[in-house]
Formats: structure tokens, C-alpha cells, sequence
């Protein structure tokens, strides 16, 4: 098909990020296009949808995991993981979000980006939403003994299961339940993912009515990065789906929220272990519904809000929630929320009690009220102005390519109406900000306009129910039971085929050749691999890479790790949390937190270990400092890098004391999440050295003794000591050989 099927609308240059974005929309459906033109060879693609959940039975959640179990062209039972071994993707997943589903990928070769798009085309627009896949996907009904019918009743699916995972999480439960308070009305007052009480209640029709009506072009946005022209990728996309389509009102979108005419105070319950102490496990948190985030400076200016009063312990609401008495940490779900249509900034705490919910909020108000009324240094305003410039214009990798960082940077935003441009090009708007923060006034404006006046708050009081757990169980329990004694014998000899036939499904092989594939041809012989320069400065060995960092500058001190007692080894972890987050030099924590945010994106510690290639059982570590700033930062951060590496403070006890608390909060808070990753860990603990160590510092035993180790630290003896074995431990990393690496 022709690439005239789309209308080319705009296009601009955005030189901080060095791309040009260009915008296109497909005349016969609407279907708009964003593509990111720029010389990265990691090109990327996502194709996107406003969904608009109307209840919590996870519909589109359960619709994106039947969307990947086959399609028209590629009728097979697991397309996408056959696909990650007939790929050499860098990225391959999908997404539910509260008001949107996506499909992205990425790759760096050409035939492997054409296949990956055929299959991603085919799977959302004509998917084949089998029965036997939303039974197995979504939920169904299967006996113990699969086979017999006189067991008793389960209810079974993979989204059903993920999600009473998921939910069983308290910070989890927390969160639902107060986007359900602070969105009363719109499609955030459901859980998307789907609640585990109303899964049950999704049909298979409905099901293909929402996929008809959401996944349709009309609804849809894609998004392209990279180096490949934009005409192939649009003739592709025209080919293989639209051109199928007719454009159609799909009537979807989202309305404002009605807003409460005062604030509103609501207590819920979230389930806590039987065995668990539930004294000092309550959850304080509060909500304020904000502005639009589809405009990028009411955006900017609830970045800007929330950066002032959260960023870092230096931060007035931050420092306030810490050193409290009235709970154990700040809540996990402090911060600012720009995902939905309507932002949402959230602030409170973990590890009170429901009686403190009033202080809690007096406390909170307080601050407000006195960086209302007195406002804040113009310095730590620039500060957190000079973080949000540094994320702008930051190349992110890992496990997650810059370019679809990127795109997902402008779904949202676009999604809702926004402007993707203006949401990119952020700098003439960080331009008028930094010209708005001289006034003194502002800062304490935005705080009385966006919180302090804003009756639009909600105070959520969560508190631990050991009972609640069992409840619940046994009322799905009831409600089975009640199930099973009602269906006929057909009825019983139906659930006991259906389970036959998923496992028939299940163990049928597919023919994997019914996908397309790379093969070695396809594959260039030679592949690029950057080269750094080496050089020995100051006595130390420097390494420099120089990619485009879009002027941002990473740098890293790492030094060997010499050989330690058991004591100090599991202290490692600890001091890599600590050093970061602890005074230097002749600044306490707080004036160092200043300088961090100042001048840096911020600095991070880690230990790490490997084993040699041919013996296991030998082991090499490192200890490395690092940091990231812009380039007309990198003298300052690297004596940042320096004086945090030789020169920390221990002596400032409360601090070190809240830091563990700190992190005894988020151990066990991660259990739940990640309980399939502790699990290996501790399979894997007698296996190789770096197993065990695994095992010691992030696994259940580091968790066992961390929770150990913070209740030891209410006696001032135990806390003195603990310092000085941090202080020992820097004593012998600072006279450890080390080497530098530049990247910039």
C-alpha cells in the first residue's frame, strides 16, 4: 500500500533530545502516527489504545494477555514467546495502564523489526480471542482433581492468579484504594488489572465487545523511534492492518473528575499475615486531585511542586515524614502521579497507628502551610528545576530502550488530547519556570493553589487486618461451594472437559514455523562495539567512553573489594544503601542532600561480585560510586564522587537509624512482588560463593537479619556500634585500589 494512506500534519526539531518529530494521521481511519526520526539504530515501535475500563473485572487486562495467544495469520497457541526465541529484539512486552494498552517492541535489525510488526499488527487488530484462551487467560471454573467431579471447585486463570498476587501486596491494596477515593467517578475508581472479587464476573462477549470497540484504528496511536524511514513503516502498517478498516466514532474518552467540595477522611482495611504484629502497621496517606497532565505546564508545574517538597531529606515534607515519631518511613506512594488524565500527588506515611491519622494530617498541613507562608531557598528550587532538565535530556538503556522511554514519555499526554510535541520540548517551558521560581512568591502560591486551597483531598487511614485474609478466603470458598451445588451433572461433566482439553491445548506443539523468523543470513557479520580510550590520571587508571549523551556526563569510582570478616561482609549492602544518603566531609546529610540534587541527577553505591569463567567457585567484587550530571556539572560532581567516597559521615545517628527503618519498610514490602525471585535466591544459596552472598545481602536471610539488625538499633549502644562498622568499612574501601570510568 501506498504511504500516501497517511497525511502528514507537522513536524519539528527538538534539539535537546536531537531527534524531529514528525505527526501523521491515516485518512482512512484516523489512526494517528508519531515517528522519532534520529540516527539511534535501537529502532522502536508501539501501537496504543485509550481503553476506558467501566468496572474492575480486568477486562483489558485479560484482553491483553488473549490479544498474544494467536491471531488470523498466525493461528498458533503462544505467538509472543515463540517469538522471543525466532527474534533478536532488545525489547519485547506489553502493557494494561489505568486508561491504556500497549504493544511496543524493539530491535536493531531490519527483518527482525518487519517480523515483529507483522505479528504485533496481526495479534492486536485480529486477534482470534478463542474461548479456550479466555478460560485459560482470564477465569474459569476447574475441580481439585481436574477429572472429578466430586472435588472441590477452584477458580483458576492467569490473570485471576496474577492479580490475587498483585493484590495481596499491602502497598498495593493501599494504592487501589485510595485512586478509588481520590477518582470517585472516572475509569481510575476501577482497578484496571482487575479486582480478584470481580474478574469472575468478565464474559467472554464482553470481552469481544470491548476488543471491537477499543481496538479499533480509529482509537488507536502509533509510535515509531529510530533510524528506519518513516514511509516503509507506514506502508507496512497500512498493508498488513489498516487498510481493512473504515474510520469509526468509537465515543471514547474521559471526563473530568467531580470534584469534592472539602476534603473527606475514609478508613479501609488491607490484609496483614495472621502471624504478623499488626501494632504499628497503618498506613497514613493523603491524595489531592490536581490538574490536567496533558498540559505540559500545569505538568512541569506539579514536577516542580512535588520535586520541592519530596526529592530528597533536605526536601521540607520529605525530612518531616522521616524524622516523625508518628510512623516508621514515608509511604511508598509519595510522589506525583501523571499517568492518569488528571494528575494525582500523594504524601503520608507507613507504620502509625489509626489513632495518629489526625496528627499525621496535621503534621502534613503544617508544612505546607509554613512553605506556604515562608517559601523556600531559591537555590533548592533551582535544584529540583536542574533534576527535571537532567531527565529530560537523559539516554536512558538497561533493560528498557531510550527510545521507547520516549514514547512512553508522550503516550499518556497524547492519549488525553495533550500536544506530544510540547511534551518532548520541554526546554522553553523549563525557560519560564526558571524565571518564575525568582519571584519568592511563586513556590508559595503553587503550594496554597494546588494543595493547601484544593478541597479536592483525600486522607486514606488503611489499617492491617490479620482476619481479613482468612475472610476473604473463606467467603470464595462459601461462594464455590454454593457454585458447585448447583450445577447439573452436565454442568460438572462440561468444567471437567474444558480442563481436559486446556491441558491438550497446552501440551499440543505448535509449528513454530508458521512464525517468521531471522535467520543467519539476516544477521550482520560484524557488529559495532564501542571502544574506550585509557589513560592513567592522577594515578588512577581512567577509562572514557564517548557516546551521545545529549550533554550529560556519567562518571564512576570503583575500587576493588579487599578481602572482609563476616562481619563487615553483611554489613556491605548496608553501607552501599547508606553512603549515599549519609553526611560528608563538613556538611551534615541534609546540606549533602542539597549538593546532590544541585548539581547531579543524582548519586548511587552498589557491591557487586562475579565469578571467574572457568571456576565458579572464584570470586572478584567491586565497590563502585556513581553519578550522573550535566556537562557544565562534571567538575562538581566529580568532587561529589570524591569527597562522598573518602569522606562520610556516620556520626549522625538518627539519620543512620531512620535509613534502616527505611529499609526494613521496603524489604518487607517486596516480599509479595518478588517472593518468586527470593525463592531461587535461597534454591541457589549453596551453590556457588555468589549465590550465598546473594542469598545473605538480597535474599530472605539479608531481609531475616535486617529486620534483626533495625530492631537492635533502638538500643543507643547498638546504633553506635553499627556506625562504627560502616566507618571501618570506609576506612578500607578509601585505601582500596581503584580505577575511574567516564562516560560522556
Amino acid at each position: 500500500m501506498s504511504q500516501t494512506a497517511f497525511e502528514a500534519l507537522r513536524e519539528q526539531r527538538i534539539a535537546s533530545l536531537n531527534l524531529t518529530v514528525q505527526e501523521f494521521r491515516h485518512r482512512k481511519t484516523g489512526a494517528r502516527h508519531l515517528h522519532l526520526a534520529t540516527a539511534d539504530t535501537n529502532n522502536a515501535f508501539l501501537v496504543a489504545f485509550l481503553t476506558v475500563p467501566e468496572n474492575s473485572t480486568g477486562v483489558a487486562h485479560v484482553l491483553e494477555h488473549t490479544s498474544l495467544c494467536g491471531s488470523e495469520r498466525f493461528p498458533v497457541r503462544d505467538p509472543f514467546f515463540m517469538m522471543i526465541r525466532r527474534s533478536l529484539n532488545t525489547f519485547m512486552n506489553a502493557f494494561t495502564a489505568s486508561d491504556w494498552t500497549a504493544y511496543p517492541f524493539a530491535s536493531q535489525n531490519r527483518k527482525d523489526f518487519d517480523n515483529l510488526l507483522q505479528v504485533y499488527l496481526d495479534a492486536t487488530f485480529f486477534p482470534r480471542l478463542d474461548p479456550m484462551d479466555f478460560a485459560q487467560e482470564g477465569h474459569r471454573l476447574e475441580f481439585a482433581n481436574a477429572s472429578d467431579p466430586d472435588a472441590e471447585l477452584l477458580r483458576k486463570g492467569v490473570v485471576y492468579n496474577e492479580m490475587k498476587g498483585a493484590m495481596s501486596a499491602a502497598p498495593s491494596q493501599v494504592w487501589r484504594s485510595l485512586r478509588a477515593a481520590v477518582y470517585p467517578t472516572t475509569t481510575y475508581h476501577h482497578n484496571s488489572g482487575g479486582d480478584p472479587s470481580e474478574i469472575a464476573k468478565l464474559s467472554h462477549a464482553a470481552l469481544k465487545a470491548f476488543h471491537a470497540r477499543h481496538y479499533h484504528p480509529s482509537n488507536a496511536l502509533f509510535t515509531t523511534y529510530g533510524s528506519f524511514p518513516v514511509a516503509e513503516h507506514q506502508a507496512r502498517i497500512d498493508g498488513l492492518a489498516l487498510a481493512r478498516f473504515d474510520g469509526q466514532d468509537t465515543g471514547l474518552s474521559i471526563p473530568d473528575e467531580q470534584r469534592y467540595a472539602e476534603p473527606i477522611a475514609i478508613e479501609d482495611h488491607y490484609t496483614l499475615d495472621a502471624a504478623e504484629d499488626p501494632r504499628a502497621k497503618t498506613h497514613v496517606v493523603f491524595g489531592w486531585l490536581l490538574g490536567r497532565g496533558n498540559e505540559p505546564r500545569a505538568m512541569m508545574e506539579a514536577h516542580l511542586l512535588a520535586g520541592v517538597l519530596l526529592e530528597h531529606g533536605a526536601s521540607p515534607l520529605r525530612q518531616a515524614l522521616e524524622t516523625t515519631d508518628l510512623g516508621t518511613t514515608p509511604s511508598e506512594l509519595c510522589g506525583l502521579d501523571d499517568e492518569p488524565r488528571e494528575m494525582m500527588f500523594a504524601a503520608g506515611l507507613e507504620g502509625s497507628e489509626p489513632e495518629r491519622a489526625a496528627a499525621v494530617e496535621e503534621l502534613v498541613i503544617g508544612v505546607l502551610e509554613r512553605v506556604a507562608r515562608e517559601g523556600l531557598p531559591l537555590a533548592q528550587v533551582e535544584s529540583v528545576l536542574h533534576q527535571i532538565e537532567l531527565s529530560q535530556r537523559e539516554v536512558g538503556g538497561g533493560h528498557f530502550p531510550y527510545g521507547l522511554q520516549l514514547v512512553l514519555r508522550v503516550l499518556a499526554p497524547t492519549l488525553h488530547g495533550g500536544d506530544p510535541i510540547a511534551v518532548l520540548d520541554l526546554d522553553p517551558i523549563l525557560v519560564e519556570l526558571r524565571e518564575a521560581i525568582r519571584d519568592p512568591e511563586f513556590i508559595k502560591g503553587l503550594v496554597r493553589r494546588l494543595l493547601l486551597d484544593n478541597p479536592h483531598r483525600v486522607r486514606l487511614t488503611m489499617i492491617p487486618d490479620t482476619e481479613l485474609g482468612a475472610r476473604r478466603a473463606a467467603e470464595e470458598r462459601a461462594e464455590l461451594a454454593a457454585i458447585k451445588a448447583r450445577l447439573s451433572d452436565a454442568e460438572r461433566r462440561r468444567i471437567a472437559t474444558q480442563a481436559a482439553q486446556l491441558k491438550a491445548r497446552q501440551e499440543q506443539a505448535d509449528d513454530p514455523e508458521q512464525l517468521p523468523r531471522v535467520g543467519l543470513e539476516d544477521i550482520p557479520a560484524d557488529r559495532p562495539m564501542p571502544e574506550g580510550d585509557r589513560e592513567q590520571r592522577d594515578g588512577l587508571a581512567l577509562t572514557w567512553y564517548a557516546p551521545a549523551t545529549n550533554g550529560l556526563v556519567y562518571q564512576q569510582v570503583v575500587a576493588d573489594l579487599p578481602a572482609l570478616n563476616e562481619e563487615l561482609v553483611d554489613e556491605l549492602p548496608l553501607y552501599s544503601a547508606c553512603v549515599t544518603e549519609v553526611g560528608c566531609g563538613t556538611r551534615d546529610y541534609l546540606a549533602t542532600q542539597t549538593w546532590q540534587s544541585a548539581v547531579t541527577g543524582g548519586i548511587d553505591a552498589s557491591a557487586s561480585l562475579r565469578t571467574s569463567l572457568t571456576d565458579l567457585q572464584q570470586v572478584r567484587g567491586v565497590f563502585a560510586l556513581g553519578g550522573k550530571a550535566l556537562v557544565r556539572n562534571a567538575g562538581a560532581l566529580d568532587e561529589l564522587l570524591l569527597e562522598t567516597f573518602s569522606h562520610q559521615r556516620f556520626d549522625e545517628l538518627p539519620r543512620l537509624r531512620e535509613l534502616i527503618a527505611e529499609s526494613r519498610a521496603r524489604g518487607e514490602a517486596g516480599v509479595t512482588g518478588h517472593g518468586h525471585v527470593l525463592a531461587m535466591t535461597a534454591a541457589c544459596a549453596g551453590m556457588t560463593p555468589c549465590a550465598a552472598l546473594a542469598h545473605r545481602w538480597e535474599g530472605l536471610l539479608g531481609l531475616r537479619r535486617l529486620k534483626e539488625l533495625d530492631k537492635a538499633l533502638a538500643e543507643p549502644e547498638q546504633l553506635a556500634a553499627f556506625a562504627g562498622r560502616l566507618e571501618r568499612l570506609r576506612e578500607i574501601l578509601a585505601a582500596a585500589p581503584r580505577q575511574l570510568l567516564v562516560v560522556g
